[in-house]
């Protein structure tokens, strides 16, 4: 099985490098445990480092210093998915994020099969030493690196519904950032720069609807990759790799249950790229201690928790694939 499973990543590192498509579809496996364990349906929440990926505007809820480290096992260990991101809060509703995210996957076989050259099929029939050994000439370890640098601005309106209505509170956050793409293998190295816009809105529901116990509301927009992303490899045809544009739309639904102590999540999230993916995410939070996760999408199942202690939190994220399942596991510090 690993054997297919390996034979798979080389037929897309070499489609990628032929086809120029699909160059940065690693970042679409999303950075964050919180954010999977609830399927990728985060465009609309984006309220921890994890943002910078999802929604960069959201970073500017983050009113403490925030750390966040996390492993994930892709395809039952063939890949590995590693992820740091830093907010730092500042005066006037604005915060700064820096990310860095890798994907790794060692020890690659290589099969130049040069001892082939110039024979023909009956030679390869006939003669031993013509013949496949399944042996490979070589390993080499692939690397895709994500670099961004986020800024988010939190404003704060009332807009005026009218005499005989009332007032309501919206919370706008407007978010940007640049980021900085590189992937080496086999000795060479291709890289690139990009930009992101993103936009979120909060308000509650219960002042727009007059029912008090209904919760708030928020909606997203997440331009990525609106400057013609490009990765130019280190050969000697410069062959250039395109990162193709997509659109991230999110909606969260967030109900406080005051009798439990506790508030559940609803969100959804669709992206505009490739076959528009849906994703479904549900969360029940208890007291800000601890969270239960559960997620759909594009046929796959994903479920995770997290506990919060002291500013310290740990989350863990289950995920199914058709390429095997993955565990994350994530730890995060507050200042």
């Amino acid at each position: 099985m690993k054997k297919i499973l390996i034979t798979v990543c080389i037929i897309i590192l070499s489609y990628n490098l032929q086809a120029g498509r699909y160059a940065g579809d690693f970042m679409a496996i999303g950075s964050g445990v919180r954010a999977l364990g609830m399927g990728g349906a985060y465009s609309a929440i984006a309220d921890d480092g994890s943002a910078i990926y999802w929604n960069a505007s959201g970073i500017s809820q983050i009113k403490e210093i925030e750390f966040t480290l996390m492993r994930a096992f892709l395809y039952e260990g063939l890949a590995y998915y590693d992820n740091f991101n830093m907010c730092y809060p500042l005066p006037n509703e604005v915060t700064l994020g820096f990310n860095w995210t890798r994907l790794t996957i060692d020890d690659v076989p290589i099969y130049s099969e040069s001892h082939l050259v110039g024979t023909n099929i009956d030679q390869r029939a006939a003669f031993e030493e013509f013949q496949l050994t399944a042996i490979p000439d070589g390993k080499f370890k692939s690397t895709d690196d994500l670099f961004q640098f986020a800024f988010s601005k939190h404003f704060k309106q009332t807009v005026d519904l009218g005499w005989f209505l009332f007032d309501l509170p919206i919370d706008y956050y407007l978010g940007a950032n640049f980021k900085y793409i590189r992937r080496k293998m086999m000795g060479y190295i291709g890289d690139g720069t990009g930009f992101d816009f993103s936009f979120m809105a909060k308000t509650n529901l219960g002042i727009l609807t007059d029912v008090e116990w209904l919760g708030d509301i928020s909606w997203s927009l997440n331009l990525q990759d609106i400057s013609n992303t490009t990765l130019t490899w280190d050969v000697e045809s410069r062959h250039k790799d395109e990162i193709l544009f997509n659109t991230k739309l999110g909606l969260a639904y967030f109900q406080p249950i005051n009798s439990l102590d506790s508030k559940l999540i609803l969100a959804f999230s669709k992206d505009f790229i490739y076959e528009k993916i849906d994703y479904f995410g549900l969360a029940w939070q208890y007291k800000n201690f601890t969270e239960l996760r559960l997620g759909w999408y594009d046929q796959n199942f994903s479920t995770g928790i997290g506990i919060e202690l002291y500013n310290i939190k740990l989350d863990y994220a289950f995920l199914t694939n058709n390429l095997g399942n993955t565990n994350r596991i994530g730890l995060g510090f507050k200042f």
